[in-house]
């Protein structure tokens, strides 16, 4: 059985873990050959290449520069032209090739052509893993005016999406009757949860902080550290990060690290060299291996999004925090079901983003309470082992072609 898997995540590292490079290999586990075409962007300076590994194939495909880019101009002309790109570079290289699923994920929003290929000629299963509802979420956030001609254009590319998609896996709950409601088009019965999921490393038990890795960043042996790892962009809703910075002197015996890239990245920088808060440091985004390792002195992960957002964002870091048994502190739009699943769970707090006085009041809970701690963190690490480890989500895609 073969597998086409279209992304715009760097796959360049298969062994790096994530949510796409623990997928490939768990579909590699199972005796299928995966075929992966991913970017190899402008800035890099390097030709397009493939890479084999037993039942793992990766296509880098050249292409221009899409993320971590603030000019939005070249994001757009790039984004364009990635599908001609890609769908060149799959029948130069996977000319032999036939596939029996192609499975994509969003963003982009333009593989439609690619998928109805493959789709034609193939015969290929066609699965869509939703994990961004564009242009909605840059309409949210102010980006796109809802109705102008790009509006138009996108939503239009949307539509093509999901007709060609057999099935849509959509983060949660939340996001499927969001999708369902606002495109009355699409059938219930292709819809489904595929939610973000992870094969978890074996637990990590701590008996002390590592002194070492203290001493590299320079964290207060004695503090609660409280980490955000990620994109520093928009979506995050920078402004009331911003107030948290300005604020988080009030979080007793607290320690705030954040830790990412993103085009709001110097803006946070600036911001934290006017205040200069003793108890707040930023970093630049780590190899995933150095970031690991940061999460097994932190006590708390934090989760932020803009308040604006009407589509239920299920951001994926969340993965990462409950894998180290950390409890959340999230701060987002009241439409994410995220909320939900940290209550249900007993392994977090959650308040709207704006709400300063209830984020420092939970900070506070947290950082003045090692046993809530560490009771959410183990339920966190429970729910993560009952509904995110890939080795069981899986089926959810492989039963519509076994």
């Amino acid at each position: 059985m073969n597998v086409l898997f279209l992304t715009l995540s760097n796959m360049e590292n298969i062994d790096e873990r994530g949510i796409y490079t623990d997928l490939v290999r768990e579909f590699a586990n199972r005796g299928i050959n995966i075929y992966v075409v991913s970017p190899r962007e402008r800035r890099r300076g390097l030709p397009t290449e493939l890479i084999r590994r037993d039942k793992i194939n990766i296509l880098l495909v050249r292409t221009g520069n899409i993320t971590k880019t603030s000019n939005f101009v070249e994001k757009g002309i790039s984004t364009l032209l990635i599908q001609r790109q890609y769908l060149k570079a799959i029948l130069k290289y996977f000319k032999d090739v036939h596939f029996d699923l192609v499975l994509y994920s969003t963003p982009p929003i333009t593989f439609e052509r690619i998928v109805r290929y493959f789709k034609t000629k193939h015969n290929s299963k066609t699965y869509l893993m939703l994990k961004d509802i564009f242009p909605q979420n840059a309409v949210d956030i102010g980006a796109i005016k809802e109705g102008s001609l790009i509006w138009r254009y996108f939503r239009n590319k949307e539509k093509k999406l999901y007709n060609v998609s057999d099935v849509i896996g959509c983060m949660s709950e939340a996001n499927v009757n969001y999708l369902l409601k606002h495109n009355p088009y699409i059938e219930n019965t292709k819809v489904e949860v595929f939610p973000n999921s992870i094969k978890p490393i074996e637990r990590v038990y701590r008996k002390s902080k590592d002194k070492s890795l203290l001493d590299k960043y320079n964290i207060p042996e004695n503090s609660v550290l409280f980490v955000y790892g990620g994109n520093l962009g928009k979506p995050q809703g920078i402004d009331f990060l911003l107030e948290v910075i300005s604020s988080f002197y009030k979080v007793k015996n607290g320690y705030l690290l954040i830790v990412g890239s993103g085009t709001e990245y110097s803006r946070i920088e600036e911001h934290i060299n006017n205040v200069k808060p003793t108890n707040v440091k930023l970093l630049a985004k780590l190899p995933k291996v150095e970031y690991d390792k940061l999460l097994t002195i932190a006590d708390v992960g934090l989760i932020f999004l803009d308040k604006r957002f009407t589509i239920p964002n299920f951001p994926a870091r969340l993965t990462s925090y409950m894998e180290y048994s950390l409890p959340i502190l999230a701060a987002t739009d009241k439409n994410t079901d995220l909320k939900d699943v940290l209550l249900n769970s007993n392994s977090g707090f959650w308040c709207e983003s704006g709400d300063i006085s209830s984020f420092i009041n939970y900070a506070n809970k947290l950082s003045s309470d090692e046993e809530l701690r560490l009771k959410m963190g183990e339920n966190a690490r429970k729910y993560l082992e009952d509904n995110y480890d890939i080795t069981k989500t899986i089926d959810i895609i492989l039963k519509h072609i076994l």
